[in-house]
């Protein structure tokens, strides 16, 4: 896969491509990160890529011109355009695995006041990281990929995710390491037993407990197995007491 970020500040991105997973994955060739540098798209000698709002009001927004023409000249019919706006749809995993499947993700960063409204026509789709106000779209974007990339064949062992917060549709399992003993607070014997079946267990029945006691609407559309049925009972039972 590859992934074009296109930003007034290509430089915020530096650390990102270099470090952990990110870094091993482009070493590996599983991805490449190219930052492209919307100024270099402007055609006045100030490098100028915005304007005042027509009909007043506070603050800078970027112009179509410049973003358009940034955007022609690194995409093609394969490429797949993300505006990241507070606005566009709220991401979240489903639309990571999504989104993974692209060849080319090429995703616009916004800054200043915002956009022209026309740049709009130019993308494919609009994505939020939240509902919060950021000063750019780098932190989300970086988010976007890191999110993205973490999915692909090789980057890291697919074990690792298959099971994270959102994967499955429920919140994670608690995890513990070493010391089992640190200040009274111990590893349940459980995940010391080498019982497989019954760590799975324990793990199904914590994810759903996790989940309902953090993220409730998580299960509003969930789909119960018949033991996830029993377990979710079961822990109903015991939060009551």
């Amino acid at each position: 896969m590859k992934i074009k970020i296109l930003t007034l500040f290509p430089d915020m991105f530096n650390e990102f491509k270099n470090e952990s997973i990110i870094k091993r994955a482009i070493e590996k060739g599983v991805c490449e990160i190219e930052c492209i540098d919307i100024r270099e798209y402007s055609l006045d000698k100030h490098k100028h890529v915005d304007d005042t709002p027509c009909g007043g009001g506070a603050g800078m927004v970027l112009a179509v011109d410049v973003v358009a023409r940034c955007i022609r000249a690194n995409t093609s019919d394969s490429s797949h355009i993300i505006m990241m706006t507070p606005q566009g749809e709220k991401y979240n995993q489903k639309k990571a695995e999504e989104l993974k499947n692209y060849d080319e993700i090429v995703i616009l960063c916004g800054h200043y006041e915002g956009f022209d409204e026309r740049i709009r026509t130019f993308v494919d789709e609009e994505i939020s990281i939240g509902d919060f106000v950021l000063t750019g779209g780098e932190i989300p974007a970086m988010a976007i990929s890191d999110s993205i990339i973490r999915l692909l064949d090789n980057a890291i062992k697919e074990e690792s995710h298959e099971d994270d917060s959102f994967s499955t549709g429920l919140l994670e399992y608690p995890q513990y390491t070493r010391p089992i003993d640190f200040e009274g607070m111990k590893v349940p014997d459980v995940l010391l037993s080498g019982n497989h079946k019954n760590i799975n267990t324990f793990r199904k029945k914590e994810a759903l407990r996790r989940t309902y006691l953090k993220r409730p609407d998580l299960l509003d559309n969930y789909n119960f197995t018949k033991e996830e049925k029993k377990l979710f009972e079961e822990i109903l039972e015991e939060e009551k007491k």
